[in-house]
């Protein structure tokens, strides 16, 4: 095959190859040296820009294991295909590195320093073109309590905790770092369009009360910039869902995940998981999707469960299960449960995780 395509002209290749999807060209690019190089042509790339990019949930490593192994990799699950994939990350030139987000094709890690300071530093890449750039170097302190928060616009990025914000753009190309003034650590904090949107515990040690602050990104520099997002209408929306959690949803939807309270009592047991969607423009909530009672008793015995991914598709992770619930839902609005068997690793079971869309015109 390889003395086939030795013989044909570059655009000719492009062209074919420019017609089967991203998931495709991958697996072609495997079959000999003259195609990878053919199929990883800065011109190739660019006939690419307006293909579909290649939906995946990659895996976060466990907080204790530092990917110190010679060939680090990655690990994602592609939904469609129902096969778990492998991205060597071995490219990178640092001791270690822990991936924990994604956007518009690009990968965001945490690698420590190659010297010997404590310091780590936020590196972009594209596992699948093996670019890579490092972000100015930030405190070790940044990598341990702080959220980061990605979007592909001038690839933006956010560290956030409960005192402080830093900012990031490619525009600016060094850290704005702002004060944040949050009443609580914000839980499972996103990046929406232009604002933050993030969970915090407003309630007492004894019991928690939960609300929606948001903060624009133009209203970061102020002192007071963030605004709790509530309408007297949405009643006890905050009181029927034990440990909530949010997602970014499609456009301007955000969803909200959490165990569905069996009553309104202190310690109240869940009967299931319950995935509701708010729409930022009207602000009014509605269900999303409930995991099957026959899943969800396989989760009932954990005292805690992972939630990770986003749009129209969801996992769900916990202790001793050994597997993932995934949560998918068509543009119809019709919803699928199922489990994803063979996860890598052997860890507590609490698999964490984010979306990833490989694409190969992505440059950091």
């Amino acid at each position: 095959m390889d003395n086939i395509f030795s013989q044909l002209p570059q655009d000719i290749i492009h062209q074919i190859f420019s017609r089967i999807s991203l998931r495709q060209v991958l697996i072609c690019r495997s079959v000999s040296k003259h195609l990878h190089t053919a199929l990883s042509s800065p011109s190739f790339t660019h006939l690419l820009a307006t293909t579909s990019p290649f939906p995946l949930l990659a895996l976060r490593p466990p907080h204790r294991h530092h990917l110190l192994s010679p060939s680090p990799l990655l690990h994602l699950f592609d939904p469609i295909d129902n096969k778990w994939l492998q991205f060597s990350l071995s490219f990178l030139p640092f001791p270690s590195a822990h991936p924990i987000a994604a956007a518009g094709g690009l990968l965001y890690l945490w690698a420590d320093s190659p010297s010997s300071d404590s310091n780590k530093s936020l590196v972009v890449c594209n596992p699948l073109t093996l670019e890579h750039k490092t972000l100015p170097q930030l405190g070790s302190a940044w990598s341990r309590h702080g959220s980061v928060l990605v979007d592909s616009v001038n690839n933006r990025v956010i560290v956030l905790n409960e005192l402080a914000a830093l900012y990031y753009s490619n525009s600016n190309n060094s850290w704005l770092k702002f004060s944040s003034n949050l009443p609580s650590k914000p839980r499972s904090p996103i990046l929406i369009n232009k604002s933050i949107i993030a969970l915090c515990d407003v309630g007492s040690p004894w019991r928690s009360q939960w609300k929606i602050f948001i903060c624009t990104l133009k209203s970061l520099q102020t002192s007071q910039p963030w605004n709790t997002l509530e309408k007297h209408e949405w009643g006890d929306v905050f009181d029927i869902l034990k440990r909530p959690r949010l997602l970014k949803g499609f456009g301007d939807m955000i969803l909200m995940i959490g165990g569905l309270k069996s009553s309104f009592s202190l310690n109240a047991s869940c009967s299931t998981i319950l995935i509701l969607k708010l729409d930022l423009c009207t602000l009014e909530w509605g269900e999303a999707g409930r995991m099957p009672l026959e899943m969800f008793r396989c989760f009932q015995e954990s005292s805690k469960f992972k939630v990770f991914g986003g749009g129209n598709r969801v996992c769900f992770s916990a202790k001793r299960i050994g597997r993932l619930a995934l949560w998918e839902a068509s543009e119809s609005g019709k919803e699928e449960w199922r489990w994803i068997d063979g996860v890598p690793g052997n860890g507590d079971g609490l698999y964490r995780g984010f979306l990833f869309d490989g694409r190969l015109d992505a440059s950091p």
